[in-house]
Order: C-alpha cells, then structure tokens, then sequence
C-alpha cells in the first residue's frame, strides 16, 4: 500500500510542478503571445515589488508565496531524510530557475523579491508539516495525501474551466 502511495504522491507532485511552471512562468496564458513581453531585474528586495497605484499590493507578495507552501509540503512528505539547508536550496534553485527562464525569453520582469516570497513560501510548507505532524502523529502523511488529492482534482477542474472559456 505504501508504494502505491508514493507513486500517487509523485504523480501529485509532478502536476503541482507543471501548475507551478504555468503560473509563475507563463503567467496563467494559453498562448505564448498574450504573455508580457519584458526583459527587466530587480535586485533590491521590495522595491517596486507588487506597487499599484504608488501602494504596495501584500496580495501578491502573500500569493508569490502561498504557491509554494505546498512545495514544502511535498518535499518533506517525498525526502524525509532531507534537511532543512537541503530544502531551502531547493526552493530558493527552482525560484531563482524560475526567475532566469523569465529573463532569458523576455516572458516577464525578474525579481530578487519573487526569489525571497517563493523561498519563504517552501519553508512555511515545511513548518506547516511539521505542526501538523506532531498534531497528527503518523497519520500526517495519509491526510495530506488526501488533501493533495483533492486540491490536485480542483485544479484541474479549476484549469479545465479557464481553458474551456478562453
């Protein structure tokens, strides 16, 4: 049974991955030309980061790293034997990926602030593992497999219906 479930939980995770790509990459578009094309760095943290209107906007800065909450999650779930220097290189290598891809084709603005927010957001997947495995005991890994079920069959919905109305 366990192997059935690391297998599931791969799968899970391998689709979180191509969401993640989508949105953070491709910004949510079904065709490459509806996607921003701009070529800038940010360097300084914070700065510009998220401003409308002369205000920063907290929704994107808390949404940049919710995303990869689950991230954290899943790595603690997939390498237990990790540590915690291990996982935060992960999260900070895939972010800083993220952010070069973007620069390198010129498919959105580049950000040391979305490298902080996105690394941030895996380590809070991995207290939040943590809490809920000393709250769970052994039963953790099971309710999260579940919850990953779910969340991973709403997404899907979720893209089904963007995609079937664009």
């Amino acid at each position: 049974m366990k192997k059935y479930l690391d297998i599931g939980l791969k799968i899970l995770f391998v689709i979180y991955l191509g969401a993640l790509v989508w949105i953070i990459v491709f910004k949510l578009q079904f065709s490459l030309s509806n996607i921003d094309k701009a070529r800038s760095i940010n360097f300084i943290p914070f700065k510009g980061s998220g401003i409308v209107n002369r205000k920063i906007n907290i929704s994107e800065i808390i949404n940049n790293a919710i995303i990869f909450i689950p991230f954290g999650i899943y790595l603690q779930m997939l390498k237990r034997d990790w540590n915690f220097l291990k996982c935060f290189l992960t999260f900070f290598g895939v972010s800083f990926i993220f952010e070069v891809i973007q620069y390198v084709f010129a498919i959105g603005r580049s950000d040391i602030t979305d490298i902080i927010e996105n690394t941030l957001g895996g380590c809070i997947g991995i207290l939040i593992y943590y809490i809920c495995k000393w709250i769970f005991k052994e039963k953790i890994d099971k309710v999260f497999y579940i919850l990953a079920t779910i969340g991973t069959i709403f997404m899907i919905m979720l893209l089904t219906i963007t995609f079937l109305s664009n």
